[in-house]
């Protein structure tokens, strides 16, 4: 088993990095973050990232033309801290990958995809479609990250029951319940090294 050194990319408030930071804290995750970037200056998970004493790094989205441009800087800024992996934490901009990082880049989206994914579908905007579509059972996917929104191969899944009285606001506390569980589980198999991609299928090897 490998200590996993994680770089973590987010756009907002930083509640996915909160609940990575406490996995880690407390043995419940066999990895580190040894560097924040943000593609905004005034996410609060910036704040969050310098309370653990973490380099807290700021890559501005609007200040690159091209997903390219931003895809570069964001890679330039995270190489000198040699994270083995990546998770995406409310990171809101489409990633160039380099090689090096192929099946190394994780995020978590609120739904089970592929349904709900997309450009656009992030966040509340998700639960919102999961209602209008009378939808029982939604959950949340964690997965590897491709070169399309939500579109890389699927390492686990949560499912969550949808009620008949939910709004957006109480389904997506379910929801984030699953994703808090789920998210650093999967990061776990990684450091163990048990996940083999194929394709757009992942496996997940015994211990």
């Amino acid at each position: 088993m490998a200590h996993l050194r994680l770089a973590v990319l987010l756009s907002g408030s930083g509640t996915t990095l909160e609940n990575l930071f406490e996995k880690c804290a407390g043995g419940k995750l066999d990895a580190e973050v040894v560097v924040v970037v943000s593609s905004r200056a005034d996410a609060y998970g910036l704040e969050r990232t310098r309370r653990r004493n973490v380099p807290a790094l700021v890559v501005e989205r609007r200040r690159y033309a091209g997903t390219d441009e931003f895809s570069a800087a964001i890679f330039a800024a995270i190489e000198p801290y040699a994270p083995d992996a990546i998770c995406l934490a409310g990171f809101m901009s489409l990633l160039r990958i380099p090689e090096k990082y192929r099946d190394r880049i994780l995020n978590v989206h609120p739904a089970l995809l592929p349904a709900f994914g997309g450009k656009g579908l992030y966040g509340h905007h998700v639960h919102e479609a999961v209602l209008r579509a009378g939808c029982k059972v939604t959950g949340c996917t964690v997965h590897f990250v491709g070169e399309k929104y939500d579109s890389g191969p699927i390492v686990a899944q949560k499912a969550v029951p949808v009620m008949p009285d939910d709004t957006p606001d109480t389904l997506a506390a379910r929801v984030q319940a699953a994703e808090r569980e789920l998210y650093p589980e999967a990061v776990q198999l990684l450091a163990e090294g048990r996940l083999s991609v194929k394709g757009q299928i992942v496996k997940i090897l015994p211990e």
